[in-house]
């Protein structure tokens, strides 16, 4: 035993100091083929990127586009590609480099705005399903609810919610002892793996569980409940060719939060149960990347409209 492993034997709760960093054990596969995996990582993110910035702009640029529902589509894919930066351009270096660590404090930032940008997204998801509910279910009221103020509100209430609700959290957090293994079984910072590895009462970790899963539930439930009502106001449609309109405006919207909350409840609402590592590993990758890469392909190819922008788009950047 040498004398650092004699210090943390004798001061076991001491030792906050002496834990700087923490080291990503969430590779084993990567070991022999890391560039193997290093190449389709790096052209997903960069193709987040590139998406997610074409429908940004698409909608910031065309006037037709400047209503609500696609308000939220733009701001949803600007947070999308903050959501992504928090994470992969870490797991990126991580894939070629030998040390694989990350220091406390950033540690602690990747958490809070991989997660700050996530909650963000959720809210944001729930605000379109009521939009949506809106539209659809009482549409003559529509643009007397949804005004161009209301729809900022939303928006940048969503945001700033979604940031400051997580403050507290890792104020917590940072506070406690960490003081004996530091191996996060984890490709990126989060929440249950970090707290394993604090010298205090692991019954922290269900709290926190609970937590969360309240926060998700409650979202779903909203989302679910705007969408079966959405769904029996389309069917009621006489006409085939207006139930297909109301249908299309939906399925883009529904397609992202079945994506999105599908795999964050896989990884949040599971409390006490445990994968496998690959799995983990899987899991974290549906949400953190796999989502964010499907979402512009969702809001570009099944949306007449923004199709007709993202030409434009082209066309201007053209001349």
């Amino acid at each position: 035993m040498n004398k650092e492993e004699y210090m943390i034997y004798l001061f076991p709760c001491n030792q906050t100091a002496m834990v700087t960093e923490f080291f990503f054990s969430g590779f084993p596969q990567f070991e022999d083929g890391s560039l193997f995996f290093f190449i389709p990582l790096f052209i997903i993110y960069i193709f987040i990127i590139i998406g997610n910035l074409i429908v940004f702009f698409a909608v910031r640029m065309d006037s037709r586009l400047h209503n609500p529902m696609y308000n939220f589509i733009s701001i949803f894919s600007f947070l999308e590609i903050w959501y992504t930066t928090a994470t992969i351009p870490k797991i990126l270096s991580n894939l070629i480099s030998k040390q694989r660590t990350i220091s406390m404090v950033g540690c602690l930032l990747q958490m809070y705005f991989f997660h700050s940008l996530g909650n963000s997204e959720g809210i944001l998801l729930t605000t379109m399903a009521i939009d949506r509910y809106v539209a659809i279910c009482n549409p003559l009221r529509y643009p007397i609810i949804m005004t161009p103020r209301l729809c900022a509100q939303l928006s940048a209430g969503s945001c700033i919610f979604g940031f400051l609700v997580l403050l507290p959290e890792i104020a917590w957090i940072s506070t406690l002892p960490f003081c004996g293994p530091n191996h996060i079984h984890q490709i990126f910072c989060d929440f249950e793996p970090v707290l394993r590895l604090a010298c205090t009462d692991t019954s922290m970790i269900l709290i926190e569980d609970v937590i969360h899963a309240v926060a998700i539930i409650f979202s779903v439930l909203i989302i679910a409940i705007s969408y079966i009502r959405i769904i029996t106001v389309i069917l009621r449609i006489p006409s085939v060719e207006g139930r297909r309109k109301a249908f299309s405006t939906c399925a883009a919207h529904l397609g992202v939060f079945l994506m999105f909350y599908g795999s964050v409840s896989l990884m949040y609402l599971r409390f006490s149960a445990t994968f496998p590592p690959i799995l983990d590993t899987a899991i974290a990758l549906m949400f953190a990347v796999l989502a964010p890469f499907f979402n512009p392909i969702i809001y570009s190819l099944r949306n007449k409209d923004m199709k007709i922008a993202i030409k434009k788009l082209f066309y201007a950047l053209k001349k």
